[in-house]
């Protein structure tokens, strides 16, 4: 199991080992992390209770900024005399280990948190945050989302509306640029691209840039189409953070090895326009989805991106979705 979990985290930012240990005794055998994940009758729930035990990791970056890996999507903390500033919530399972590896980089208290957008892996721990004093800020569309339930159709489950605690008090529309801590956060909105609420995060005193969801480091992207994403705006998304950062740039991503850079963040780019000029192709052609699956268009870069849960026939799916 230590070796499977290894797989997991240094994959992702989702810890998901339970989701193999839960079918070991339906199948009599470990299953590989894609199968548990066709297995999941409901993967929110086992997502949040893998979270409950995983450890969380803290990688120093550059300055006062630092990134917690391990509850959800990958957490950016910023240290400084106005409070802790978190980039995204993580799992609030996860709550007294966040508490403990962010009291390790300072004492302070938590007084904001930015989500950049509205998926639970990013905002589950909203509303703890806010009881610790943060001041919860996002996209307009992020507020819209968490004020009502919502339905993910890929992963077949219904998240009912937060408690307003949980609910951003702070919105914006385009951009939007905080002082704090001796640093400027810049908030910059995508457009539809993983979700309809996506945002950026540039700390340019440090050159460190946060793109949420936008970038999955090594790992083929989910996109939520059930609330504004598509493939074109992912691929519009990736060419605006390749145009956004120097090769001196830390890029943090939402998923993935959460310390990563220019040169992973082109490659990104490059394989998300092939694929999706591959699959646009077949459907040109008439070809059913089925069909286009079978074509295998990914093919090319399977052995690096598709060695998790998007798969290369859900990730073909989800872009024949969009093209």
């Amino acid at each position: 199991m230590a070796t499977l979990n290894h797989h997991i985290m240094s994959r992702r930012g989702f810890c998901l080992c339970c989701m193999a240990a839960t079918t070991v005794a339906a199948t009599g055998g470990w299953l590989s992390p894609r199968q548990a994940f066709a297995e999941a009758r409901n993967l929110v729930d086992l997502i949040r209770d893998d979270a409950a035990k995983a450890a969380i990791k803290v990688h120093k970056l550059r300055d006062n900024v630092s990134v917690l890996e391990g509850s959800g999507g990958n957490i950016a903390v910023m240290t400084g005399a106005d409070g802790k500033v978190f980039i995204d919530a993580g799992i609030t399972a996860s709550r007294p280990r966040i508490l403990e590896a962010a009291n390790s980089l300072s004492r302070e208290p938590i007084s904001h948190l930015i989500n950049t957008h509205w998926h639970f892996d990013h905002t589950d721990g909203n509303q703890w945050l806010n009881a610790e004093g943060a001041a919860i800020i996002a996209h307009e569309n992020t507020h819209k989302h968490l004020l009502v339930a919502q339905r993910v159709a890929d992963w077949d489950f219904n998240f009912p509306s937060p408690p307003l605690s949980a609910v951003p008090t702070e919105t914006f529309s385009s951009e939007k640029a905080l002082k704090l801590n001796r640093s400027t956060l810049l908030l910059k909105y995508y457009g539809p691209a993983h979700t309809d609420s996506d945002l950026s995060v540039t700390i340019p005193e440090a050159d460190i840039f946060h793109c949420g969801d936008t970038y999955w480091n090594g790992i083929y992207p989910f996109i939520d189409y059930s609330t504004g994403g598509n493939i074109d705006g992912m691929i519009k998304a990736a060419e605006a953070n390749v145009a956004a950062v120097t090769d001196k740039t830390i890029v943090i991503p939402g998923h993935g090895n959460p310390v990563s850079n220019k040169v992973e963040l082109a490659a990104y780019r490059d394989m998300l326009i092939a694929i999706r000029d591959n699959v646009g192709k077949l459907k040109q052609q008439g070809r059913s989805l089925d069909d286009a699956i079978a074509a295998k268009p990914t093919a090319a870069f399977d052995a690096i991106w598709g060695q998790f849960l998007i798969t290369p026939a859900l990730f073909t799916r989800l872009v024949y979705e969009g093209v």
